[in-house]
C-alpha cells in the first residue's frame, strides 16, 4: 500500500503564490481604469463642444434672418413728377410734385433687397412689400390691401442691384443727390395661380408663404392684348432706382 501525503509548507507556499498573483492582476486592472476614465472625459468634452458650436451656429442663423432685418433699414423718400409735361421755355410752369416714402432692407451676401411701401398719402396706390432676389432672378410683390403675392422674372434693366441701390440711398442721405425724379410705368398681367412658393428661395417664401400667390407676365409681351381693354388693376408705386416706378398689376 502506498501512502500519499502533502507537504503542508509547500501547500501554504502555493496558496500564497496564487494570492500574490491574484493581487498583481487586481492591481493591473485597477491601473487600467484611469485611461478609460480619461477617454470618457475626452468624449464628453467633444460632445459638449459640438453642442455649443450648434448653439452658436443656430444663434447666428437667427441673428442673420431676424435681427438684421430690424437693423439694416433705410427710411427714405423721393419727390417725383406725376405726369409728363411739355414745357415752353419762355413760360415758367409750376410742376406738380408728389412724395413717395419707403423702407428698404438689404441682404448683400444673398443679393436681396426688400422694399416696404407704407400706406401712401394719396389714395392712388396700395401699400406693398417688394422683394428683389438677384440670386433667384425673381421679384415678388405683396399687395397688403389684397393680401396677395405676385411673382415675376426680375427686370434688371429697372431694378438697381442691392449694393448700388444702397450706395445711392447713402448718397441721398449725405445730400449728394437731389431727391427729385420722374415716374416710369410698367403693366403686368396675372397669368396663373401658384400652389407653393417653397422652391422660390428663403426670402420669397418667407414673404409669400400661406398667401394667395400668382404668376405675372409683362403686358407688352402678351400676344393679342390690347392697351384699351378694360381691366381690373391695382397700382403699387415705389422706387428701386433713381426714378419712381408705378407697377400696374391687372387681372384678365
Amino acid at each position: 500500500m502506498v501512502k500519499v501525503s502533502f507537504n503542508k509548507a509547500l501547500a501554504i507556499k502555493d496558496t500564497k503564490k496564487e494570492c500574490l498573483i491574484a493581487g498583481v492582476q487586481d492591481t493591473e486592472a485597477a491601473v487600467l481604469v484611469r485611461p478609460q476614465s480619461k477617454l470618457w472625459c475626452l468624449c464628453f468634452s467633444l460632445g459638449l463642444a459640438l453642442v455649443l458650436s450648434g448653439l452658436v451656429v443656430g444663434g447666428a442663423y437667427l441673428y442673420r434672418y431676424h435681427v438684421l432685418e430690424e437693423e439694416q433699414v433705410f427710411v427714405c423718400g423721393l419727390n417725383y413728377i406725376e405726369e409728363d409735361y411739355e414745357f415752353d421755355e419762355e413760360v415758367e410752369v409750376e410742376t406738380p410734385m408728389r412724395l413717395i416714402e419707403e423702407n428698404v432692407s438689404f441682404y448683400e451676401d444673398d443679393e436681396v433687397e426688400l422694399i416696404k411701401v407704407p400706406v401712401p398719402e394719396f389714395a392712388d396706390g396700395d401699400p406693398a412689400g417688394i422683394l428683389h432676389d438677384f440670386t433667384m432672378k425673381l421679384t415678388a410683390y405683396l399687395d397688403m390691401n389684397l393680401d396677395r403675392c405676385y411673382i415675376i422674372t426680375l427686370n434688371t434693366s429697372i431694378v438697381m442691384p442691392p449694393r448700388d441701390f444702397q450706395e445711392f440711398l447713402v448718397n441721398i442721405k449725405a445730400g449728394m443727390y437731389l431727391p427729385q425724379t420722374y415716374l416710369v410705368r410698367e403693366e403686368m398681367m396675372i397669368t396663373e395661380r401658384m400652389d407653393s412658393t417653397s422652391d422660390l428661395g428663403y426670402y420669397i417664401n418667407n414673404l409669400c408663404k400661406d398667401k394667395d400667390t400668382y404668376r405675372l407676365q409683362r403686358r407688352e409681351t402678351i400676344l393679342g392684348m390690347q392697351k384699351r381693354e378694360a381691366l381690373n388693376c391695382h397700382k403699387i408705386r415705389h422706387f428701386e432706382n433713381k426714378f419712381v416706378v408705378e407697377t400696374l398689376i391687372c387681372e384678365p
